[in-house]
């Protein structure tokens, strides 16, 4: 048996999954960074709106041919040959992916140049002739990065096949650096649309850098990768292919729900109402990247490694700990959103032109997104599983299911609701993440039943996550008191001195209550201690 087949099979822990969560984690406070700084020169206006609509549609194309779509079609399949030994072929299908992928950007850039201002009817028609038009410059300043952030994706595929995730996650880094320092270097000089401006310009340089830091890792996990080769496809090129359409439904339906909401938020009649859905969004993210894709990404890659007659028996020995693991650190997460939203979005963003009653209206909709927290993040778990077994037709029904329910309930919460209640029509983004919330408990329970039905018992029970809520409920009103008492210190460091506290909290709490992923935090701290911990 050749060495790299050893390692292909050999048992796996938790490394992958903390390797991801390291680089997600890095990235993620990157992009917190940015956001400060975008709220800084933005606030919450007309400027802000625009940008924010103008960079969720290269966002939805970048994970719709990018990584959604290959992390579910391609590396099951990459990991697979890698798995039985097949080398050669593996590298092969990576050129013959790569090739067809850049045939398909450079079209896609075109055509999104092209059509831009028929995008920004699509994801922005709420907004004013004029707002459209500016959304529209934007957009076209934005796609020649967008095809370079898809083979960036294709790289970050390759990386987690080879179980090099820590440098994959954090390649995103280098994209919010360039969009940061735009923004530093000219953000002062200008008016908040002038600023807009350099967020789409950095944003388009940053694409580029994002793909330059991932090759160099690239060709040191396949140095064969830059050899000549005729492109002539290995057979599981078919299978790819075969996945690459249903999983693309699929991520669309969950790309078109945040496509919905946006639109929603465009005819909310107030201006900034877009931007405060994506300044909440991107907070109420964090949790779900870094625990949830984290987790999901490195157990695709370890399921998928497994011979095909035995992937279900690694799904049923792994799903049940790493539901465990989500529901540890994403229960406190919704519970941090629900009770200690302000000094979040405090801490992030208040600070120039965003004030603190911008603050308020984004706590009011990340505590909708506490709603389905869990169940979005447990649900990228039996995505994965789905994924692994080659099965990418079941979560494309039910992600059609889930965006039936989003887009119905979204637009009768964010538009009627708030007349209804006789409240301010900007409360209504509130209802968008809130039912949401609702939509994805309803879609994780019809993957959980489906793939129970497949291949036998699987889920969470009730009883695991009582002790969970215990604590973090405590912890937050620990939080609360600190944020009470640190209110004249600032929002940066009154922020930071409440999710200290509540942090420790819920990880003492846990601990008495001898909750096991609480003694596992504590064994890995030690072991960074003292050297010989992962």
């Amino acid at each position: 048996m050749t060495a790299a087949r050893r390692d292909n099979s050999a048992p796996r822990g938790r490394g992958g999954a903390v390797a991801a969560a390291s680089g997600i984690l890095a990235s993620r406070v990157f992009g917190l960074v940015r956001q400060r700084v975008m709220s800084h020169f933005l606030g919450v206006g007309d400027a802000a709106d625009v940008i924010s609509a103008a960079l969720r549609i290269p966002n939805v194309l970048q994970n719709l041919l990018g990584e959604g779509v290959l992390s579910a079609s391609f590396v099951p399949v990459y990991a697979r040959l890698r798995a039985e030994g097949r080398e050669d072929d593996a590298t092969r299908l990576a050129q013959v992916v790569f090739a067809g992928l850049s045939a398909a950007c450079g079209v896609l850039v075109g055509l999104g140049i092209l059509g831009a201002p028929w995008l920004v009817a699509t994801i922005a028609g709420g907004f004013a002739p004029e707002k459209r038009a500016f959304a529209v410059f934007l957009v076209r300043i934005l796609f020649p990065g967008v095809g370079l952030l898809v083979m960036s994706a294709w790289c970050l595929g390759v990386l987690n096949a080879h179980r090099k995730f820590l440098l994959a996650y954090a390649s995103p880094i280098a994209w919010n650096l360039a969009i940061i320092g735009a923004l530093l270097w000219r953000g002062p000089r200008t008016d908040p649309d002038g600023a807009a401006t350099l967020v789409a310009a950095g944003a388009a340089a940053g694409g580029l850098l994002q793909f330059a830091v991932q090759v160099p890792g690239v060709l040191r996990a396949v140095p064969g990768i830059v050899r000549r080769s005729s492109l002539a496809p290995v057979p599981e090129v078919r299978r790819v292919v075969r996945n690459f359409g249903p999983v693309l439904l699929g991520r669309g339906a969950v790309q078109l729900s945040g496509w919905v909401d946006l639109l929603i938020a465009t005819y909310v009649a107030t201006a900034g109402a877009a931007a405060v859905l994506m300044y909440a969004q991107t907070i109420a993210l964090l949790p779900v990247s870094v625990f949830g894709m984290s987790i999901s990404a490195s157990e695709l890659t370890e399921m998928s490694h497994h011979a095909e007659s035995d992937v279900a028996n690694a799904i049923r020995a792994r799903l049940g700990s790493s539901l465990r693991a989500v529901a540890y650190f994403v229960v406190p997460s919704s519970a941090a959103l629900l009770f200690l939203g302000d000094a979040a979005a405090g801490a992030v963003l208040q600070t120039g032109r965003f004030a603190r009653a911008d603050t308020v209206w984004v706590w009011a909709v990340l505590a909708g997104s506490a709603i389905g927290l869990l169940a979005g993040t447990m649900g990228r778990l039996y995505n994965s599983a789905w994924y692994a077994l080659h099965d990418t037709r079941t979560p494309v029904r039910i992600a059609l299911i889930r965006i039936a329910i989003t887009g119905t309930l979204g637009a009768v919460a964010a538009l009627a609701l708030p007349s209804w209640l006789g409240i301010e029509a900007r409360w209504g983004v509130a209802g968008l993440t809130a039912t949401a919330g609702v939509a994805a408990w309803i879609e994780y329970a019809l993957l959980r039943r489906a793939l129970s039905a497949r291949i036998g018992p699987t889920g969470l029970p009730p009883r695991a996550l009582l002790p969970l809520w215990a604590a973090a409920v405590i912890a937050a009103a620990a939080g609360f008191g600190v944020k009470l008492a640190t209110g004249g210190a600032g929002p940066l460091l009154s922020g930071v001195a409440v999710f200290l506290v509540f942090g420790f909290a819920y990880w003492a709490l846990t601990l008495l209550l001898r909750v096991p992923e609480a003694h596992a935090v504590l064994r890995r701290l030690a072991g960074r201690v003292s050297g010989t911990g992962v």
